[in-house]
């Protein structure tokens, strides 16, 4: 399918522009494991990573049996704004790209803006996108609901056929498909889970780039080249337990 080059891009943040998803999983496992859940971190990667802080919460009251979810989320949070002050970096590649892009752009994130000021805002990326940085928090539902794409694209003039979404999330690339964008998966190279690109080509993907460099290439030579086909890498189990 052919896809006219896009007027505006809007990113995701966390897994796309910041390799914050590993942190962040590993902090909440620790929380929920102080406050006697059993779970593993593997599961906590899988289950959680995507989601709003919301949707996070009530999984966790819902599903796990959390009974004091003020306590552990307030715990997560300064363990998790510590760790990222500690060791969170961009993913590989994306401050060259999103520096040399002469595209509109912008974020579209399902984390709060409390989130992304302590963690993408550490890095010269925000001020790549300031102001036109966009939360989950400035909306009444999170992906995969539209309502964060519409947002992006009123606030920055452009008609939703005119966008495209760089996600790594299936909700994300699922709420860009439902609000009429063009949706492109992004993968990152060391992510161990198996058959990241084949669940987001489910999910509606136009194409799957794994890697800045894949998705540099994909943008220089015009959407309308990508292939909605998964790269056909393989991959082993998550090294988390």
């Amino acid at each position: 399918m052919a896809v006219n080059p896009p007027e505006l891009i809007i990113f995701d943040c966390d897994g796309v522009l910041i390799d914050s998803e590993p942190v962040a999983s590993r902090v909440l496992w620790q929380a929920l494991t102080r406050a006697g859940i059993s779970i593993s971190l593997k599961d906590v990667h899988l289950r959680f990573v995507g989601y709003s802080q919301a949707d996070v919460r009530r999984i966790c009251i819902e599903e796990l049996g959390a009974s004091d979810p003020d306590r552990i989320f307030a715990e997560a949070r300064d363990d998790l704004y510590a760790e990222f002050s500690r060791s969170l970096a961009p993913m590989a590649g994306m401050s060259e790209l999103i520096h040399d892009l002469d595209t509109l752009k912008c974020v579209a994130s399902n984390s709060g803006m409390e989130r992304l000021e302590r963690s993408l805002g550490f890095f010269d990326l925000w001020t790549a996108f300031a102001p036109n940085i966009f939360s989950a928090d400035m909306v009444a539902r999170a992906k995969p609901a539209p309502d964060l794409f519409y947002l992006c694209a009123a606030k920055l003039g452009v008609a939703p056929a005119g966008c495209m979404v760089i996600d790594d999330n299936p909700h994300g690339i699922a709420g860009a498909v439902a609000a009429g964008m063009t949706a492109i998966g992004f993968v990152d190279p060391t992510d161990m889970r198996p058959g990241r690109a084949e669940v987001l080509i489910a999910a509606g993907a136009h194409g799957v780039a794994t890697g800045a460099d894949e998705l540099a290439a994909l943008l220089n030579r015009n959407p309308a080249g990508a292939s909605a086909r998964p790269s056909g890498r393989s991959r082993a189990e998550p090294a988390i337990a």
